[in-house]
């Protein structure tokens, strides 16, 4: 997908902010700063990349980074589903384009407390507009769901190519890790329904 004008300003604007600073908590609170304003402007995502799946909430590519040091996307989830309990290995900040998003917030378990449950550590309501730092490598375990009627797209910037990392998902009864890798989906403009990644 090319980025139109607004959205390239975005794309130059965290190409700024991480050529000035390392730090994940000050990049995180500037980049949530400058998508509190893109959704504010009222941006419009182009609607192949609005479109929900019946099986699985999807991942579709704005923007990939050529180094792979970040990546933008619109995250889609169909009214109704939720996904697992899962960590990020990177930094992340998520902005709600439309519909409302639930999340489920756990304690990141440390290297010294393998297979125990996990320990809830909160849960919000995010509505449309709102932006929140979703993930930094020290708090970064959650799980969201749809909320509503209407499926729930979110503007998601992550400080890796998160369709290609591995990442953890856990069992928050035992605590129990299952690495994956969440891999891309890709619009079908002509049919309505999105491509599955290659590994999903």
């Amino acid at each position: 997908m090319k980025p139109d004008g607004a959205l390239q300003t975005f794309i130059d604007d965290v190409e700024s902010v991480l050529s000035t600073t390392d730090d994940e908590h000050e990049i995180t609170q500037r980049v949530a700063e400058r998508l509190s304003a893109l959704l504010a402007g009222g941006y419009r995502l182009p609607p192949e990349v609005t479109q929900p799946s019946d099986e699985h909430h999807v991942n579709y590519p704005l923007h990939i980074a050529p180094d792979n040091g970040w990546s933008l996307a619109a995250v889609v989830w169909n009214a109704g589903q939720r996904t697992p309990v899962h960590g990020h290995e990177t930094w992340g900040v998520a902005g709600i384009y439309s519909g409302s998003e639930h999340e489920f917030r756990y304690a990141k378990p440390t290297a010294a407390e393998p297979g125990r449950p996990l320990t809830p550590a909160g849960e919000h309501v995010w509505e449309r507009g709102q932006v929140t730092v979703c993930c930094t490598t020290d708090d970064d375990v959650h799980a969201v769901a749809a909320v509503g009627d209407t499926p729930t797209v979110g503007i998601h910037v992550y400080g890796a190519d998160i369709g290609t990392i591995e990442r953890r998902s856990y069992d928050p009864a035992t605590g129990a890790v299952r690495w994956f890798v969440s891999g891309w989906n890709t619009p079908a403009a002509d049919s309505g329904h999105p491509q599955p990644s290659s590994d999903r």
